[in-house]
């Protein structure tokens, strides 16, 4: 027997010595210690054991006898008053999957330290990692949260009411700093199977046999599900080409493809359960690199070929322009894999619903792209499908992909039962797809003065195994691959190539953040050629409204590149050794692909429902809407109330992607509140009671090869400028960040957003890597070189806007990518001014970050 106290109760447990933090979520249902990792790297489970901050998965029951652990859920109520203010406050929760770890890492540093500096902050949550915030807000609530507890100030009843560009506090952020939010391994319900997929084991081999015999003799046991169980094995996001389960006689394509799913009754017994099941292969030599899948020998991975897509996008005489170029650079770049490392494992509970119906509540950027997927699979009409979705805690693209909603629906339609899916985070790494790795071949030129006059790009991305969105991903990388700057003469070719790794797909950024480094660094060598300075030659060539794109498009009144560089302009000129690059990149899909954003407003019980299916993965879309709505109807934020996305109540607003749902779905929040606000003119608001407004905001583009003078591919874009500035020791003394993202909205979250980004594109320029080995993976969730808040150097956003603003949704325009985007290849300017070394890699070798490769 094990006895302990937990947040000042005593507990007794008789059963096998398990992990704390199993013991906490399952046996006691205390959810707000969340389960980030398993591997104690990442600090959501964070702690207090006797006042001392630990990390729950690591710490079996055997080690606590006689020991107090406190919890989120122990805090006082003064505590939880003023750290879910604090962080509300600071703009400290995104995704928030993090925040109740951090909150308890700040109470174990203020418990002992109560007027803590920066640094002591800093040091007291490098064991908890943040993907969304770049740990500034955070650190900010941390010393607000001191200030409160050192002078006893009252916490505020009330806050700001919901209009633009204001400081408003998140409509999420409480019951998330809190652990009260509820994401989808937080679902309880009695008589829950569990059910985990047997993957496999080479990353090219066909697979001769399926025994589960040793497994069915588990007590534990209840079913095995293979490709015959499956209606349609067949699936993918746009292309169909992913395997529910290989099936026998066929070929695995990667180290991750799900042989079967193995379903049992207990969490802690399906290892064990799925260990038992024996796969036999017949090892086949994989396809590793995208040299080799272009081989006419090679094996095909696909019917038609290894090249999933392909691109010409041409505009002008390239070959005439660069004949008459005086200078001209070309050189070749690469990016690798890299791991979303968002802080919440993929997780989905299915239940079975009325007559062959399923429910499944998920945690995924789309619950439409999940319905149409799922019932697909099913074969089911979609009404049959209904998705609802939980708390996200973190995408960053990827969770756009199937990765256990549908191995968990079927299990439940097959059952009848409800059933758990849930990923490790090690098979998360495993599973899901990253970011595309590239190869870019750039050639610019410009004229005596420094005017680029033209630009040829061949770009092919490796996009592993399946399509995922390896064909838009490629699309982007090709049409920004001109940057944000005024030429007219342009041509890229690109490819997006099988091969037998993980498959690669949306990634914060989307493609542009690899074609950027290849653009950004070029400019560097032309600068060189004329013997001017790096942030000149931006200056000189950069987009103003009325230009034309290279893309053909009129640059809008709302370009604002040239005030992202006057913004940066002193930063750069500070030092030597700073660094500087641009970025732009599209809100919407665009290039002619249907894209709509919808919303109902409904008056219930004398309060106004905002009801969209935009999925908040941490951007925060529901706030955003909430201030749309408040802006137009003069709406208090006790008279709103936002809805979870629900196929069953909220309308299709599309995918979380593409930096679109401020944009889109603001758009259609605006427009459904000009219906409400028409309608309260001559009622009051209870007058209204059962109505409904309903708003609906779809785009008109221009396709990617479109043949009018001047297309429009893009409904809005939104612009960077960065500088990174490096000590005399070559680490990073400070980033400054400008953006143009049109009319502001919340003050706290786009500059959260900004500052997240950057740190995000910081690790890809400097620390983050993907290896894998002969197809297999070689890294943990520990080793990806993810930043910590002590590696982080001061961040500074500065918002600016173009001349003018758009008239979709007020003005507003994207921001969840852009700031991750030339942030890299500022990283690689200032080691190049610091050292005179040109990289052409990334992650940037031979710095204080990363040293060379052996």
């Amino acid at each position: 027997m094990y006895a302990f106290s937990v947040n000042g109760k005593p507990v007794q447990f008789e059963g096998e010595d398990k992990k704390l933090l199993r013991f906490l979520r399952e046996n006691l249902n205390l959810t707000g210690t969340k389960d980030g990792c398993s591997e104690g790297a990442c600090g959501t489970c964070t702690v207090l054991v006797d006042g001392v901050k630990m990390k729950a998965c690591a710490i079996p029951l055997s080690r606590l006898e006689g020991k107090a652990v406190t919890t989120i859920e122990g805090l006082s109520e003064r505590e939880q008053a003023v750290y879910a203010h604090c962080f509300a406050e600071a703009g400290a929760v995104q995704c928030g999957y993090c925040t109740p770890g951090m909150i308890i890492s700040a109470k174990s540093l203020l418990d002992k330290n109560p007027d803590p500096s920066l640094d002591d902050v800093k040091k007291a949550i490098k064991g908890n990692i943040c993907r969304c915030t770049g740990y500034k807000k955070i650190e900010e609530a941390i010393l607000m949260a001191a200030t409160y507890f050192r002078e006893n100030l009252s916490v505020p009843d009330h806050q700001e009411e919901p209009r633009l560009d204001k400081r408003y506090q998140r409509v999420d952020a409480k019951i998330k700093a809190l652990g009260k939010g509820l994401y989808t391994d937080d679902f309880r319900i009695s008589g829950l199977l569990h059910a985990k997929a047997v993957r496999s084991a080479h990353p090219r081999a066909r697979v001769l046999c399926i025994d589960s015999s040793e497994a069915e003799k588990h007590p534990d046991f209840v079913r095995i599900l293979t490709s015959k169980d499956v209606p349609h094995n067949i699936i993918g996001h746009i292309k169909q080409d992913w395997p529910v389960f290989i099936p026998v006689g066929e070929i695995t394509r990667y180290t991750g493809d799900a042989i079967c799913l193995v379903v049992g009754k207990d969490p802690e017994t399906l290892e064990k359960l799925a260990s038992l099941v024996t796969v036999s292969y017949e090892v086949l030599p994989p396809v590793l690199t995208m040299q080799e899948a272009l081989k006419d020998d090679a094996p095909h991975l696909h019917e038609g070929g290894n090249v999933l897509s392909a691109e010409h996008i041409k505009r002008g005489d390239v070959d005439a322009a660069i004949k008459k170029a005086k200078h001209v650079i070309t050189r070749t770049y690469t990016t690798p894999y890299t791991e979303h490392a968002f802080m919440e494992p993929e997780c989905a509970v299915a239940l079975p619903e009325g007559k062959d119906g399923v429910l499944v509540h998920t945690s995924g950027q789309s619950i439409y792209d999940e319905q149409h997927e799922i019932s697909h699979m099913l074969q089911l009409p979609p009404e049959k499908v209904h998705c609802h979705s939980m708390l996200v805690g973190g995408g960053f693209g990827g969770k756009e992909d199937m990765s256990v909603q549908h191995h968990a629906a079927l299990a439940a339609w097959i059952l009848k039962q409800p059933v758990k899916v849930k990923l490790s985070r090690q098979e998360s790494l495993t599973v899901h797809p990253k970011r595309h790795p590239m190869e870019m071949k750039l050639t610019t030129a410009c004229d005596e003065q420094g005017r680029i006059t033209a630009m040829r790009a061949i770009i092919d991305a490796n996009t592993g195994a399946y399509a995922s969105l390896g064909g838009p991903v490629l699309q982007r990388a090709c049409t920004h691959a001109s940057g944000p700057y005024n030429f007219q003469n342009f041509e890229v070719y690109g490819r997006a190539i099988y091969t037998n790794l993980v498959p690669a797909g949306a990634f914060r950024g989307f493609g542009v953040t690899q074609s950027c480094f290849a653009v950004e660094a070029n400019l560097n060598l032309l600068a060189d050629e004329l013997g001017m300075d790096y942030y000149e030659i931006r200056r000189l060539n950069a987009l103003k409204p009325g230009d034309t794109m290279p893309n053909g498009q009129i640059a809008g009144e709302d370009t604002g590149i040239v005030e992202c560089l006057e913004a940066v302009k002193e930063a750069y000129y500070s030092s030597p050794r700073a660094g500087i690059a641009c970025g732009f990149k599209n809100s919407g899909l665009g290039v002619g692909f249907p894209d709509t954003g919808r919303c109902i407003l409904s008056v219930e019980q004398g309060k106004v429902h905002i009801r969209t299916s935009a999925a908040c993965m941490g951007q925060g879309v529901a706030t955003v809407c909430t201030q749309m709505l408040g802006q137009t109807c003069s709406l208090g934020a006790d008279q709103i109330i936002v809805e979870d996305p629900d196929t069953r109540r909220t309308p299709d607003s599309g995918t979380s992607t593409a930096s679109r749902q401020s944009v889109f779905t603001g758009e259609a929040v605006r427009r459904a509140a000009l219906k409400l606000k028409d309608a309260l003119q001559t009622n009051a608001l209870s007058d209204l009671e059962g109505q409904e407004f309903s708003g609906e905001y779809t785009s008109i583009t221009d396709p990617i090869n479109s043949k009018k003078e001047h297309p429009v591919s893009h409904v809005a874009y939104s612009y960077s400028a960065q500088v990174v500035i490096l000590d005399e020791q070559g680490r990073m003394e400070k980033v400054v960040a400008a953006c143009d993202v049109g009319q502001v909205v919340n003050h706290q979250a786009l500059t959260g957003q900004v500052e997240g980004g950057v740190v995000m594109g910081l690790g890809f320029g400097l620390t983050e890597d993907f290896p894998i080995k002969d197809g297999q993976l070689d890294v943990k969730y520990g080793t990806l070189g993810l930043l910590r808040a002590t590696d982080v150097p001061p961040l500074e956003v500065k918002l600016v806007e173009g001349p003018g603003k758009h008239s979709i949704a007020y003005g507003v325009k994207g921001v969840g990518e852009l700031t991750t985007i030339p942030t890299a290849p500022a990283c690689q300017n200032a080691y190049y001014r610091y050292d005179g070394k040109f990289r052409t890699s990334l992650p940037l070798e031979e710095t204080p970050y990363r040293k060379k490769k052996q």
